[in-house]
């Protein structure tokens, strides 16, 4: 086999470590332990694109760095397989989800394991398996017991196309992501989790994390956590009573209007005949937007006046009330007080239409032109007036207080989470309704609770799950009283398996528990996630949630799940298109002079770099460069391409790059002359500098400076007649994480024991860190003269003196007088003169 047969080299290598199961992890770790973890694959119909191996490769790299420090390393890989998609494309074909899913899954693991990743395979794990699915059910009855799963009719996002209910992030628009008809609000029973319960806990949790201050900010703002105050308004000729809730309540005395949600129930209380029209037309808009959308602050700002008032506590004044779907019903109590003087988003709807501004805190631009956020005096505030805001915060409240008009309260934007889908292929619920005991959760020993096989995957269309049509699944007796009774046919949403699945890698065939609790203090919490930023809220803010509540049960021994975080970039492509805006794939181009032409009217086409989609013909099949580069040059060009948390292009002519790299590492290991004893101790040096570079980058992710690092080194020795033993295992040992297959090939050839990946990583000689000589520049009045080579510990005086001695500098400075020398040592001496007198 020749040493530049890549892809063959692949597959003898991969068979190798297959056949020495070689990425195994022990059932408990004996020494050190690093438990690194991948955000785990949908398997689609698509298979992988040469964007999702990115954070795959990233930790294999940082796991085969670890195992050769010594670690006890856990790496698993398993798939996240309920969901939408396998359930709309059986709609679609008659074929059972579990059947696409199965193959899906086969298709994704062929893909992985060609890139040669160090997974433990004996630990893979599938969502849609009932011995998995068992203990996700199981954890859902703690959650019941515990309170915090509750039943409620709450209204949705719902697509009449696809016939279920969607997240938030599923509506772009006021539509559906994923088939584009138009959503509707629709009141539906769901179950929910009650998340806000560990609100706090959550957003303490984050301060001790070693996660992207972006990632920990967008948490942070999802809870939402505000100090203010609630404040009671009196409903001008009705009995109800408007309860607001406040971070500024120093500005009670600017409130000039009132905002309810279009869901609040008040409205059919409080609005009047001549409104009512416009109010429930409004409603019925409302209602077919997102809470996303709603949120937006940039949105331009509509309305409907109630044609009811308020009455403000401070002043006795008359305020309308009006009704606008940029106030939420889940966040606070549905209704706001507006001070258009001092919040831009009321500011923006009060000159909208026409409502009354009132300055309350002094500002010198007054708020003419626009609202003022700032501190300063208050003013037109009665006891208030001559305090500034924080004092007068405290101030308003105690006197709310005193007289039950309102009091302190910390209010969050975080809202429960709706934990139910209207769909057949997710776990079921582990849930009996009974007409005499009510709610009754299945008993443990009765799980897992599966699905029953169907031929027919369509949605009810009454809004209920498909599950809701099979009567010999549905009806049950009950567990409490034995009479008859129904099961829940809403089924749990595809975050349910994504929430606890880094547990079970630790323990996977464990029939008795989720996870050994020996096993689970042992190897938790995970060293390293990485995965991409798309999950920075929902997915980590879920599985905190539930691995709080698991901790409270004493199920876990860490407070936090995920201790390390880490966000791959976007890989993006270039496409190209004609003058009509056609897109054409690469099969279509000829490329010449790295100018793009199609193939058929020879029309050359405009390259733009975009996200990588069919419908663009961009999209790039890792198995294609694998069969021409093999799998080392694909996974060194993914870190080459730029800093890992970047977005960046994918483009041919830099793999092509790092293929010549190898080839050229190939022919110089079969080449080479090497001997016992020390290389040159330049060589020596710089083998040192690069194991302390390389090691340094590899565990803070900068492998792209740690690839060129090796290159730099392989310049070097491979201009060296010979080379020491030691060099070139040292070399083989460093590209090893980045180039796994050549390696172990070219380690192999020459007789080496075992594997690479099972040596000891190189270790630093610090006493060969440093050169023994550096170059300068000398400079005189700002221009470099002359560069010298200087003792790399020289002094001051030396280096200066060096500088003088220079045939270059001393012509510079003829007929010039020295003002100033300036010397920063081990970079330069700067000369400052001027005519001689």
């Amino acid at each position: 086999m020749s040493i530049d047969n890549f892809p063959q080299i692949d597959k003898k290598q991969q068979d190798r470590w297959e056949k020495a199961n070689l990425f195994a992890s022990p059932r408990m770790p004996k020494g050190k332990k690093f438990y690194c973890l991948d955000m785990f694959p949908y398997p689609s119909g698509a298979g992988l694109h040469v964007g999702h191996p990115e954070g795959y490769t990233a930790s294999d790299i940082l796991v085969r760095y670890k195992l050769m420090n010594g670690y006890d390393v856990l790496h698993p890989m398993g798939w996240d397989a309920f969901g939408l998609p396998a359930e709309n494309y059986a709609i679609a074909t008659g074929v059972h989800p579990r059947i696409t899913t199965h193959k899906n899954i086969a298709n994704f693991k062929r893909q992985i394991k060609s890139i040669g990743l160090a997974y433990d395979w004996s630990r893979e794990i599938d969502t849609t398996d009932p011995k998995y699915y068992k203990w996700t059910q199981w954890i859902f009855l703690q959650l019941f017991k515990k309170g915090l799963a509750y039943e409620s009719t709450v209204p949705i996002n719902w697509c009449p196309s696809c016939k279920t209910g969607l997240a938030n992030e599923e509506v772009f628009n006021g539509k559906c992501e994923r088939c584009g008809h138009e959503i509707e609000r629709k009141a539906l029973r769901q179950w929910i989790l009650r998340i806000t319960n560990y609100a706090e806990k959550l957003l303490e949790g984050l301060d001790k994390l070693d996660w992207p201050e972006s990632t920990l900010t967008m948490q942070r703002n999802w809870i939402g956590k505000s100090n203010g105050a609630e404040v009671k308004f009196k409903l001008d000729g009705h009995d109800d009573i408007l309860t607001v809730f406040t971070t500024r309540p120093d500005t009670l005395f600017g409130a000039t209007y009132m905002v309810v949600s279009p869901e609040h129930p008040i409205l059919k209380k409080i609005v009047t005949p001549e409104q009512k029209a416009a109010v429930e037309h409004y409603q019925a808009e409302a209602a077919k937007k997102s809470d996303l959308e709603r949120g937006d602050l940039n949105k331009d700002k509509t309305g409907v006046f109630t044609g009811a008032y308020a009455i403000n506590p401070v002043n006795g004044k008359k305020i309308p009330v009006w009704t606008s779907d940029y106030v939420l019903m889940g966040y606070g109590t549905g209704a706001i007080m507006a001070v258009p003087a001092h919040d831009e988003r009321d500011y923006a709807f009060a000159k909208k239409f026409g409502l009354d501004i009132i300055e309350v805190i002094k500002s010198e631009q007054g708020v003419e032109k626009e609202a003022f956020t700032g501190d300063g005096e208050l003013v037109n505030s009665g006891f208030l007036n001559g305090m500034h805001v924080q004092e007068s915060k405290a101030a308003m409240i105690d006197w709310l207080t005193q007289r039950g008009l309102g009091n302190a309260k910390t209010s969050y934007k975080l809202r429960d989470w709706v934990f139910a889908r209207q769909r057949y292929w997710g776990e079921p619920i582990p849930i009996v309704h009974c007409p005499k005991c009510g709610v009754v959760p299945l008993p443990e020993d009765q799980l897992p609770l599966t699905l029953p096989e169907v031929e027919k995957f369509e949605p009810s269309g009454t809004g209920e799950s498909p599950l809701s049509t099979v009567e010999s699944w549905v009806n049950t007796t009950c567990p409490h009283c034995g009479g008859p009774a129904k099961r829940e046919t809403n089924t749990m949403p595809q975050w349910a398996g994504s929430c606890w699945y880094y547990l079970r890698y630790m323990d996977p065939h464990n029939d008795k528990a989720l996870v050994d609790p020996e096993i689970e203090k042992a190897y938790g919490p995970v060293d390293c996630y990485i995965g991409g930023a798309e999950h920075a809220v929902l997915h980590l803010l879920y599985a905190r949630f539930w691995h709080h509540v698991l901790f409270d049960l004493g199920v876990v021994s860490h407070p936090e799940p995920f201790q390390k975080l880490r966000h791959q970039g976007m890989i993006l492509a270039f496409s190209y298109r004609d003058k009509m805006g056609a897109y054409h794939g690469y099969d279509e181009i000829d490329f010449k002079d790295g100018k793009a032409f199609l193939k058929t009217t020879g029309e050359e086409l405009s390259p733009m770099v975009e996200k990588m989609s069919k419908s663009k013909k961009n999209v790039i099949n890792p198995d294609e460069i694998l069969s021409q580069y093999g799998a080392d040059a694909f996974r060194m060009y993914e870190m080459f391409m730029g800093p890992f948390e970047a977005s960046k292009p994918w483009d041919m002519k830099g793999i092509e790059g790092i293929s010549r790299f190898l080839k050229r590492t190939a022919a110089w290991s079969e080449s080479v002359k090497l001997f016992e004893g020390p290389d040159p101790k330049k060589s020596e040096i710089l083998k040192n500098k690069t194991i302390a570079k390389v090691s340094e980058d590899i565990e803070n992710f900068r492998f792209n400076t740690a690839i060129s690092a090796l290159m730099v080194l392989f310049n070097d020795i491979s201009k060296l007649p010979q080379v020491s033993q030691d060099t070139f295992q040292t070399f083989l040992k460093l590209l090893h994480p980045f180039a796994p297959h050549l390696t172990e090939e070219i380690w192999q050839q020459k007789g080496y024991e075992g594997f690479v990946v099972k040596s000891a990583w190189p270790k630093v000689n610090p006493d060969l860190l440093q050169d023994d000589s550096v170059e300068i520049g000398v400079q005189v009045n700002g221009k470099v003269r002359d560069r010298i080579s200087v003792p790399a510990n020289a002094s001051r005086e030396e280096m200066e003196k060096l500088a003088r001695a220079s045939a270059k500098v001393q012509r510079s400075l003829e007929g010039l007088e020295i003002k100033k020398v300036i010397v920063v040592p081990g970079r330069m001496v700067s000369f400052v003169a001027a005519p001689q007198k």
